[in-house]
């Protein structure tokens, strides 16, 4: 099939939206499909990292001084998404997909406008809803109570309609959505592409060559800064760990980095946590292998999934986590789950792993064995059969 992907962000960039919306589209490549992007004007081109015939194309470069690459709401992007429903709508027009499929609530709704202008065409629609709209706009205070929260509120519920079919990152949305939804809703979780860990070189060698220390336990946290993937548990959980056990080392790879730099000097922690920024997506498998468990410290807020979980699994990493759904579908047995959804309780379940190194080495390599059935691969397969399903209604 001709696949139209509607991706209203700067992609590619090194965080979790964009991992879903590029991996989604090289396992649907590998199957045999034609991909094309539609996206914003800025944003690093894919093709510099891996060999893919995917064509990507941008829209006009009217807005030259936007050039915010993290997540979150701008009223900017408003011109930018009117920019790529012309776009899409050119490219469908030329291109003559079969299935448009549009990422996050403004893809969707750009999707299905292009749908209906174009309704002679009689071209599929595919809604891929990563959270919810209104609530990520919450945590990332781009929104308060009262009217204008109401009223996106009936925004995101009406594009929750949209689509001949609809899939979800994770099942606490699927949940949501599907109480008000009438058409066909499925879960297609994240995956890993295990292949960028097939590394021959040592835990040690990595280190050695990354500069890292090579005795101490090594906690990771890879992902976006921001408010709504839990960097405030984070930072609390840090500080909690480090004055029960110094010797511990962390890493944190990703980006705004600015309140992270503000948290270690504020803290005096430069000789206890490395800060990578930016942190390439194609490098992180090397610093995953290096390190001996990873923290995801987002709640269950917005209804997203958690890739950055699928990628430590994919190292054979213990995880240290919320006991969520969506953890608890990826990880099974294999988490290291706190109770409460406070800083303190994940800092307490970090502190455990000098004592039982042994144990949260068993549960990585658990994790990897779970991996191996949460491939992109068959990520793309599940959305294959959803496309002839549609094809055959």
């Amino acid at each position: 099939m001709k696949i139209l992907v509607v991706a209203p962000t700067p992609f590619f960039s090194d965080r979790g939206t964009h991992i879903r919306i590029l991996e989604e589209a090289l396992a649907l490549e590998k199957l045999g499909h034609e991909i094309t992007i539609a996206t914003y004007h800025i944003g690093r081109d894919i093709h510099d990292e891996v060999k893919t015939s995917i064509d990507v194309r941008r829209i006009r470069r009217l807005l030259f001084w936007y050039k915010k690459l993290e997540a979150g709401p701008d009223w900017q992007k408003i011109i930018l998404d009117l920019l790529l429903i012309k776009k899409v709508f050119f490219l469908a027009r030329t291109k003559k997909p079969d299935i448009i499929h549009g990422h996050l609530h403004e893809g969707v709704l750009i999707g299905w406008l292009v749908q209906k202008m174009l309704f002679w065409r009689k071209i599929k629609l595919v809604a891929d809803f990563h959270g919810s709209l209104t609530k990520e706009m919450v945590s990332h205070k781009y929104l308060g109570s009262g009217f204008l929260k109401t009223t996106f509120g009936w925004i995101e519920k009406f594009i929750n309609n949209l689509g001949d079919w609809a899939i979800t990152s994770s099942e606490e949305n699927r949940k949501n959505i599907s109480q008000i939804r009438k058409k066909p809703i499925d879960t297609v979780l994240d995956g890993v592409n295990l292949d960028y860990y097939a590394s021959q070189k040592t835990k040690i060698a990595i280190r050695k060559e990354l500069e890292l220390p090579e005795e101490k336990n090594i906690i990771t946290y890879t992902g976006a800064l921001v408010p709504n993937k839990g960097t405030a548990y984070l930072f609390e959980a840090l500080k909690y760990a480090l004055e029960k056990n110094p010797d511990l080392f962390f890493i944190i790879g990703g980006f705004p980095i600015e309140k992270a730099e503000e948290f270690v000097k504020e803290n005096g922690f430069s000789k206890n946590i490395r800060l990578i920024h930016p942190l390439n997506y194609f490098h992180l498998p090397e610093i995953l292998l290096a390190s001996d468990a990873g923290i995801d410290p987002k709640d269950s807020t917005v209804g997203q999934a958690s890739g950055k979980i699928l990628q430590y699994m994919g190292a054979g990493l213990p995880v240290i986590c919320f006991k969520r759904e969506n953890n608890l579908n990826y990880l099974k047995e294999g988490g290291i789950y706190a109770e409460k959804f406070s800083g303190i309780g994940l800092g307490e379940k970090i502190s455990e792993l000098s004592s039982e190194k042994e144990k949260y080495a068993r549960l990585g390599e658990y994790n990897k064995n779970l991996a191996k059935n949460l491939s992109w691969d068959l990520s793309a397969q599940k959305i294959e059969k959803i496309y002839e399903e549609i094809f055959q209604a």
